[in-house]
């Protein structure tokens, strides 16, 4: 009797193993490890534990997933993630949102115009990859549209970051200037494609793989800020087993569960000076004998850079975020 109900229960039931390759925010899209794609729901208390969501799985995760006899799939169970980007969400401001798991890099898009990215917003972004050790490169686009002042900007924020120990690559997605040092990158990896909406992560991917003809999106001449045409995550594969993740532009971005005395250590710089700082807990605030301020003053470490350390700061003890813009 009991070996024949286990029969039956294992050919209602199959068991698959798989990633997940693409999140419509009501399905997932899992591609097993035989290859095949199958559409997947989440049972409605499917939790995470230690983790307040608002997506609880996310593009990039390794799942298990049930298949019925009659085809209908859920995904049951959730494998250890290496790391992930995680965000506060902009709605619910003790929720985060996960954007992607499992990286072996991100690249993040910013544009010093059309739509101008804020270095406190590309700042919020790396201390939180820091913190969710994912590695990240910046990719400045659209270099063909910028006046001689404004690439004289650009090669100074390239000039900070790569100091810092972020690669900097200036391209143009849309003539194709710097693409091929992206794809060469690209290789081999799971990368995650992040910035704000208009900055060309679209078009970048349309001159990566042409192939996928992914929508583009037209800047507001009114705000100078670009309008969603990604809607949902997406990965596409790339050579030698690779694959990007393409995601919705991200507006402001809310750094999630970092204690006060931790911030400081997700800023490179920050965190080597702090070694030398008189206070083993200091804030690098008003506290004497600061090695940090001191390192500020001195130019060794930038004024952005510290503005946007006190800024992550500044919303933590407002009990919010600021969009970054």
């Amino acid at each position: 009797m009991v070996s024949s109900l286990l029969f039956l229960i294992l050919h209602i039931f199959i068991l698959e193993k798989g990633l997940v390759i693409k999140n419509t925010g009501s399905w997932y899209l899992v591609k097993t490890d035989e290859g095949k794609l199958i559409e997947c729901k989440i049972k409605g208390n499917f939790r995470l534990k230690g983790i307040r969501s608002t997506n609880p799985i996310a593009v990039g995760d390794r799942v298990q997933i049930n298949v019925n006899a009659e085809g209908t799939a859920f995904i049951t169970e959730i494998e250890d993630r290496k790391n992930y980007i995680i965000r506060r969400s902009s709605n619910l401001s003790k929720q985060s949102h996960i954007i992607a798991a499992n990286l072996d890099q991100c690249m993040l898009v910013v544009t010093v115009n059309y739509p101008e990215t804020s270095t406190v917003f590309i700042d919020r972004f790396l201390a939180s990859a820091e913190a969710y050790r994912v590695p990240v490169c910046l990719v400045f686009n659209k270099v063909d549209r910028y006046t001689e002042e404004e690439l004289h900007y650009l090669d100074g924020l390239t000039n900070l970051y790569t100091h810092i120990g972020y690669p900097c690559y200036q391209i143009s997605a849309l003539d194709g200037t710097g693409v091929d040092e992206i794809k060469q990158a690209l290789e081999g990896k799971v990368t995650l494609f992040s910035g704000h909406s208009g900055v060309g992560k679209s078009t970048l991917i349309n001159a990566i793989l042409p192939e996928q003809n992914i929508k583009t999106g037209e800047i507001s001449t009114a705000h100078n800020k670009g309008m969603h045409t990604t809607t949902f995550s997406e990965m596409f594969p790339v050579a030698s087993d690779g694959y990007i993740i393409d995601t919705p532009g991200i507006k402001g971005f809310g750094t999630f569960d970092m204690k006060d005395e931790e911030v400081g250590h997700y800023f490179k710089e920050i965190f080597e000076f702090s070694a030398q700082c008189k206070y083993g807990n200091c804030t690098h605030r008003h506290e004497p004998g600061c090695a940090v301020r001191e390192a500020v003053e001195n130019h060794y470490i930038s004024e952005s850079r510290y503005a946007s350390y006190l800024n992550i700061l500044e919303d933590k003890e407002e009990g919010k975020y600021r969009s970054a813009y």
